[in-house]
Formats: structure tokens, sequence, C-alpha cells
């Protein structure tokens, strides 16, 4: 999914004499000998963690604005709001969807659910909830620091989070021959702008009774046997730019903006890896089967790349996957597929529907267009697709006539 939707929108940058500066500019004034500087404050909003964890709990249902991770049960549709929590999507209609309510959980962006368990991020830490009734939402445990790589959310003083930043645009005029004020604000600005956060798709997955998570550079086992206590049992190291986590029987399929990654779980809190399929650098969701690995590639400001294009893997040989063909697109995201039904969120192109069944000659069943598309989730004859405007159901019972069932739409 695209940066903006998928794990964190906010960039953090260095504290500089108590400021967040993200950039300037060199402006003459009619004095010639003035000089103006026009640069941006992002002030840090604290809360403790009391506070912070306190605010867990279910409200009335809010408006989406800034959509993330897409997660179902049962009836119920999980849709993600970056670093604030969760909406509640009653899908027992899918031609009538309704919101009816809101988990808050402060900088959440991340997300799985087993039964009546839902495990989410609350900044560095994990959070287990008890969802049996979502309308009244438990909080079960709070496992500190599960996500050591989110360090960005704390505040010098680690009983605190930064919970927000607010900005302020600011211009300031000195003496154009003094440079050494305008080489540190210059220099401060460069160095503000190296600091940033982000994310891709689905970064949570459980696989039986353990819980898998993925940061930039590590993946980690939790046992998860006794549902509503969470247990750390190992990191994996994995090498840099790790975006995704896709699970299939006893493996994980580990996708990078370098390769994919396969790893065994046979021995559930000891992945070990047992092959890569490597491609050019570039932002890449994975899926899979049991014969192939579907890895989609896009262009994107952190893939430093310009290719856009569906790659797909044979993985008859774990340990030594192969590419079969590769199919054009035009800035390809989230993916997900029901038999022989391939489904590709092809960002402002829309979403394509193939017949898969023969993986070196694609059928392209239907083009729908008009939105822009970031991640699918297809099961029980339903595209449940998340856009840059709504949250959208297809039905595809009839893939000669595949149509639109409902759509949420929110805040742009």
């Amino acid at each position: 999914m695209n940066n903006k939707y998928a794990v964190n929108k906010w960039l953090l940058l260095l504290v500089i004499a108590g400021l967040f500066l993200t950039g300037c500019s060199k402006d003459k004034t009619k004095d010639e000998n003035k000089c103006t500087y026009s640069y941006r404050i992002y002030t840090p909003v604290y809360k403790s963690k009391a506070q912070v964890r306190a605010s867990i709990k279910t409200t009335a249902p809010k408006n989406v604005s800034n959509p993330g991770k897409l997660f179902i049960r049962g009836s119920y549709i999980f849709l993600n709001e970056v670093n604030r929590g969760i909406h509640i999507i009653d899908n027992a209609n899918p031609s009538l969807p309704k919101n009816i309510g809101f988990i808050e959980i402060p900088g959440n962006v991340d997300m799985a659910v087993k039964g009546s368990t839902l495990y989410a991020d609350l900044y560095t830490d994990l959070v287990t909830l008890d969802i049996s009734n979502p309308l009244q939402v438990v909080v079960k445990k709070i496992t500190e620091n599960a996500f050591a790589y989110r360090q960005y959310g704390y505040a010098r003083d680690t009983s605190q989070f930064i919970v927000e930043l607010r900005m302020k645009d600011t211009t300031i005029t000195f003496q154009c021959d003094s440079r050494s004020n305008a080489e540190s604000l210059a220099s401060a600005a460069s160095i503000g702008a190296q600091f940033g956060i982000g994310g891709s798709m689905a970064r949570f997955t459980i696989v039986n009774t353990t819980l898998y998570t993925v940061s930039s550079v590590d993946l980690n086992a939790f046992s998860i046997s006794e549902p509503e206590n969470p247990v750390f049992k190992s990191k994996v190291p994995l090498g840099g730019g790790i975006e995704t986590l896709y699970p299939f029987k006893d493996k994980l399929f580990i996708g990078s903006n370098s390769g994919m990654f396969i790893y065994d779980i046979s021995n559930p809190e000891k992945p070990s890896r047992l092959g890569q399929f490597l491609h050019a650098r570039a932002c890449d969701p994975v899926i899979a089967d049991d014969n192939y690995a579907f890895v989609t590639l896009r262009n994107g400001t952190q893939c430093n790349t310009f290719a856009n294009q569906l790659d797909i893997v044979d993985i008859a040989t774990l340990t030594s996957p192969a590419l079969i063909k590769t199919y054009p697109m035009t800035n390809p995201h989230g993916l997900s597929k029901d038999g022989n039904t391939l489904f590709i969120c092809d960002g402002k192109d829309g979403l394509r529907v193939y017949d898969a069944s023969n993986v070196k000659d694609l059928k392209l069943l239907d083009h729908i267009k008009g939105f822009e598309s970031y991640d699918v989730i297809a099961y029980n004859k339903l595209a449940l697709v998340v856009s840059k405007d709504g949250l959208r159901q297809y039905d595809y019972s009839n893939l000669q006539n595949i149509r639109l069932s409902s759509k949420i739409g929110w805040e742009k």
C-alpha cells in the first residue's frame, strides 16, 4: 500500500534547539542587505503512557480520513486509521455495510485477529484486546517495548509518548551577509529532513498459535498459545528494507524492497530461511499459493526504482525460486487471490482482475477504473478494496459480471 495509507504518515524530524525544521528557502526583500528564510516548526505534544493506555476503548463511529491496514473477522471489517485506532464495520450485509464504532489505540498502524482476540501496536508496545464484543473491547495485556524500532513514538522522558506533531510555518529576516545564520539554518533543515519512517501493507500475521511481526530489519515471533498472554519467543534478523509478511501453510513469504524471502515455520518459534528471490530495488508486496508467488513491484520515493510490474515466481523448489513471467503494470500495490482469480490494485489505474489458471498467460477478466486503489482482500466471492476515497466491495460470484456491491466513502 502507498506509504500514505500503510503504516505511518508522520515524518519524525530531528529536534534542533526545540524546533523541527523541514526546509528553508532564501528570498531577498526590498532591502538588498536583508534576506528571509521560511521554514516549518513541528512542536511535539506529549502524553504519559498511563494517559495513552487509559484511552484504549471503543467509542462512537468516526469518519475515515487516513485508512491503513484491513482485517476481516466473521461479519466484521476492522480498518486501521493510521496512528489513531481501528474502525469497526459491520459487514453482515455487504450491500449495506455499517460503520458502528471506533477502537481508540493511539499510535496504531498494524493488527491481527485470532478468534475473539485482537493484537495491535500502540507505538512501541503490543496491546492485546478481547473483542468478544467489539463495541466494548477489554484490554487484556500490554507488552512493553515489543516494537523497539518504533522508538520515535517516545519522548525523551520514557514515561511519555509523543502523540502529535503540531505544524507552524515561520519566516525570519536577517542580514544577508550573516553567512553563519543562513548556513546554520540550511544545515539544520538538511539534517532534519533525513529522519523519517514509513510502512507498507501487512506486517502482522498469525499462524496457528504464533503471532509474527516484521520491522524493517527483523522477524519477531510471539507465542499466543494463551491468546490473552502473548509471550515473545524469538527475533530473526532479515536484513534491510522489509515491507510485508504473508503466511501460507507452514511458510512465511516476506516482501522487501530488494526481493522476496521464504521462511520455514515448521518450528513456529524458530523460523529458518529456505530461499530468496531477488529483484531490482522496488516496493514489494507478495502473496503465494502451493505453486507460485505473486510479487508486485512499483516505483516510489522509498523504493528508488522505475519498475512497475507483476512478477510470478515458481516456488516448487523453495530453496531456489525462479521467475516465470513478468507482466507490466501502472503502479501496482496490494493483491489477493481466490482460487484462479487474481486481483491487483494498480494504483491510479484502479483494480485489475485476472484469470490466473495459466500463470504464463494471464487473462484480463475486468479492469475497473475511476479510482485509486491500494489494498484488496478477496474472500467468499467478495473483493474488499481500500481506495483513496473509500472502501469498495465487489461481488465476483459471476466473473463475467463483476459488480460494485457497496462503498463506504471517507474524507480525502
